[in-house]
């Protein structure tokens, strides 16, 4: 049975983070010191011996403690309190070589680190002669330990008030913040007669202060980073996912953690929104490898075996991209393509290399984004079309299949719809300069031509993020739905060549009509003296 003063409870459950009365036991009991079975076979000039662990090394070093899971040795104050400057060898890992143990030992408890933590050890629990002589001091201290614990009860009610807002969805803050204001601190506050008063009487301590939600969401990040953190360096295997953000005006991405935790449970945990100056594959790699090593201690670098991206990857540096540098540090660290990769965007970002193509998908947005700033555009927009087209959200990652299906649809429509825009009084000159332009771009034959082709491909592209979207799904689904979709790619290969002639032809005729549209001296004279 594991007891309180066990390495591995230490371990599982550190010293500073238990009651008075447990450290009290912790202390009472002293260190554990177990039988561990540590032997070492040595051939040394020309002769072979074997040298085991003794029991009588607690009599000789009584701070000497050992864990019989791991069969090493420990320094239980180290173990206890860890100031800064302790060896991690001595509360961490353990000492599992037993030659030049005694050398070890001896080194250790010289240092600094070792002094202080047992000089705590000796003098924690003890009263002071103050406690013991002055009645009013004792009064004093009681009086303060009342009022800690209101304090501890008020944060608790505070703290539960933002747990349940985040569990919710609800915000911290409304329109609302007059004195007679009904939010979830008031509810709280009329279950419990204390959080009542303390509302009422508090002066500088207030629930619904700004600056005291801002400190307290900070607190409980630095708990929560915290505990992930020990959870993460007491694990054998991590994997980490970066996620880029999708805020235009921010460059900035997610750090999320994966590991098997004590009890054999998978944990995917947030650990950081990281913001940076500019989105190149120098400045992720450099942002991740700083937040790796405060996360992952120079000894444990071959706990990271798997990191995965959802948009960071493709991105290159001078010297590689991120998972390169990283893997350089990280060793173990091999990329894992990212379950959160939908398949049409990584199919408009592989496409996206082709400069035309990039900007044929900048144009299919810009025509969302064109209706989506205006109602007004978007009433003409019903009345010709009568279906919108989808908005360029980021919650909305299909965006591309389906502007690119709703363009090609109703690209009559749409042409109808600018020419109105364009001709009409009714708007301002920037939405008639815009309308114009995609005008322009609608009739130009090599959007048109894309158009086509990536209509007939973001079908099967969109059919095949659906069948991996499927829960039950394994190798043999996937070599299945794979084959199926390039068939089909094979398919429209096939037909490009006749989709490229009736495109060349039509680009062929739209010069023509070009040249027979360019305005000759006398048309340009007439417009100049109308202009007159």
């Amino acid at each position: 049975m594991e007891t309180k003063n066990s390495v591995l409870s230490l371990q599982k459950e550190p010293f500073h983070r238990r009651t008075l009365e447990e450290k009290l036991l912790v202390k009472e009991l002293g260190p554990e010191q177990p039988d561990i079975n540590i032997k070492e076979h040595i051939h040394d000039r020309g002769r072979s011996y074997t040298r085991s662990f003794s029991t009588s090394w607690y009599k000789k070093k009584a701070w000497l403690t050992a864990s019989s899971e791991t069969r090493a040795m420990f320094c239980f104050p180290c173990l206890l309190f860890q100031v800064p400057g302790t060896e991690q060898a001595w509360t961490h890992t353990g000492i599992t070589t037993i030659k030049h143990f005694y050398d070890k030992a001896n080194k250790h408890e010289q240092t600094k680190s070792h002094i202080e933590n047992a000089m705590r050890l000796a003098l924690f629990g003890n009263a002071s002669i103050a406690v013991q002589l002055s009645e009013g001091y004792r009064t004093a201290i009681r009086r303060h330990n009342e009022e800690v614990d209101q304090n501890r009860l008020i944060l608790k009610k505070v703290i539960d008030c933002f747990k349940c807002c985040g569990a919710f969805e609800g915000a911290l803050r409304g329109h609302d913040e007059s004195e007679h204001s009904k939010g979830l601190s008031d509810l709280d506050a009329s279950l419990n007669a204390a959080f009542d008063e303390h509302l009422q009487i508090v002066t500088v301590f207030n629930g619904t202060s700004k600056t005291v939600q801002n400190e307290l969401l900070d607190c409980m990040l630095s708990v929560a980073r915290e505990q992930i953190v020990d959870e993460i360096r007491s694990t054998d295997f991590i994997s980490i996912i970066v996620e880029a953000s999708d805020i235009p005006a921010q460059c900035q991405f997610v750090i999320v953690i994966r590991y098997i935790d004590k009890a054999h449970n998978v944990q995917e945990r947030f650990f950081e929104l990281v913001s940076l100056q500019n989105a190149t594959a120098d400045s992720v790699a450099t942002a991740l490898l700083e937040r790796l090593s405060s996360i992952i201690p120079a000894e444990h670098k071959t706990k990271l075996i798997s990191q995965s991206y959802d948009g960071a990857s493709v991105m290159r540096g001078a010297t590689g991209g991120v998972r390169t540098k990283v893997q350089a540090v990280y060793e173990n660290a091999h990329h894992v393509h990212c379950y959160a990769h939908q398949v049409n965007l990584v199919m408009q970002k592989v496409t996206s290399h082709m400069t035309k193509v990039r900007q044929f998908f900048f144009d299919v947005t810009g025509l969302s984004d064109f209706f989506s700033r205006s109602p007004k555009r978007t009433g003409v927009l019903d009345k010709v079309v009568v279906h919108r087209l989808p908005r360029s959200s980021a919650a909305r990652r299909n965006f591309p299949s389906r502007a690119v299906n709703t363009v090609y649809e109703h690209k009559d429509d749409l042409l109808q719809c600018f020419v109105n825009i364009r001709d009409s009084d009714d708007f301002d000159p920037a939405s008639i300069r815009e309308a114009g332009g995609f005008l322009r771009l609608l009739e130009d034959e090599m959007f048109s031509f894309f158009l086509e082709l990536f209509h007939l491909i973001m079908p099967h592209v969109d059919i095949l993020y659906s069948e991996f979207q499927r829960r039950s799904i394994n190798m043999i689904f996937i070599a299945r739905a794979m084959k199926e979709f390039k068939v089909n790619l094979q398919k429209i290969s096939a037909s490009l060549p006749g989709l490229c002639d009736a495109h060349n032809s039509n680009l062929q005729q739209q010069q023509e009509a070009k040249k027979r549209c360019t305005r000759g001296p006398g048309e340009l004279q007439t417009l100049a003296t109308e202009v007159r």
